[in-house]
């Protein structure tokens, strides 16, 4: 009864947080566990992320699922037809239309299942997160520990002196730190 009501009616989830925070882990394990329930699962990254594979959404530890890199959100909706589950990692390096994509997506009954960071390094709302994150039905802050002082960290702190909002790296680039040693940081 309840996997039927499921099909009929979709909905968001967003999983967020710093890097480092396990995200990406929790999507592969949502999906992993929709597949073994005989879902047909879709999932989807943007291609300008390559840092691990470049057709395998992987976690820092090194788990990995099958995926589908995209140019542009609009590319979800031509290659979802008869799905139940539809996974996006790093949704936030989407444009503003990724929302609008799970919104239609969720209205045709598919579960939506979006990783991504809620914050740039400076701090920020990152891109489309935030739109996101309101019209989720379901939304999971995940935390990382925070490098300086062993607390929660929520924050992604970038190592390198770059000031462009999206480059791609793993520790040598990011560390996650929580809120007081982020403030420390800019500080300096």
């Amino acid at each position: 009864m309840f996997l039927e009501s499921a099909r009929q009616s979709g909905w968001i989830e967003v999983i967020c947080g710093s890097m480092f925070s396990g995200k990406t882990e929790e999507l592969i394990r949502r999906l992993k566990r929709a597949k073994y329930a005989n879902l047909k699962v879709e999932i989807f990254k943007p291609a300008i992320d390559v840092r691990y594979s470049e057709e395998e959404v992987v976690s820092h530890d090194s788990h990995s699922i099958i995926s589908t890199p995209v140019e542009t959100s609009e590319s979800i909706l031509l290659l979802t037809g008869d799905v139940d589950v539809v996974g996006i990692d790093e949704v936030q390096f989407f444009d503003e239309n990724i929302v609008e994509v799970c919104q239609q997506l969720a209205n045709r009954g598919v579960r939506v299942i979006c990783a991504g960071l809620d914050m740039d390094y400076l701090g920020k709302p990152f891109g489309p997160m935030p739109y996101l994150m309101a019209v989720a039905e379901y939304v999971t802050k995940v935390h990382a520990i925070c490098v300086k002082c062993g607390n929660l960290a929520q924050h992604s702190h970038r190592l390198s002196g770059s000031d462009k909002l999206v480059e791609l790296g793993e520790k040598d680039t990011y560390e996650p730190i929580c809120r007081h040693c982020f403030n420390k940081a800019l500080a300096k």
